[in-house]
């Protein structure tokens, strides 16, 4: 699937990935391939990412998840 992390002042992320973790307000919550549609606050806390050869993780300062047709958009107000 696709993942693209944003800020309002620079794109952090982009590329295919194996799955996600994100910080929801009740917890984590993981998105795999084929998840269906949803939009999702996100909390403050780390972004796991699993990829092909390495996993990256992303610190967010909450945010806004959207997960359609294999592609995941995070729109952050602040990431490290």
């Amino acid at each position: 699937m696709f993942l693209e992390i944003v800020t309002p002042d620079r794109k952090v992320f982009e590329g295919e990935v194996i799955s996600a973790q994100f910080p929801g307000g009740d917890g984590l919550f993981e998105v795999l391939e084929n998840h269906a549609p949803m939009i999702s606050a996100l909390g403050k806390g780390k972004i796991t990412i699993k990829g092909g050869q390495s996993d990256k993780t992303f610190t967010v300062e909450g945010g806004v998840v959207e997960v359609l047709k294999n592609k995941v958009t995070v729109l952050a107000e602040a990431a490290l």
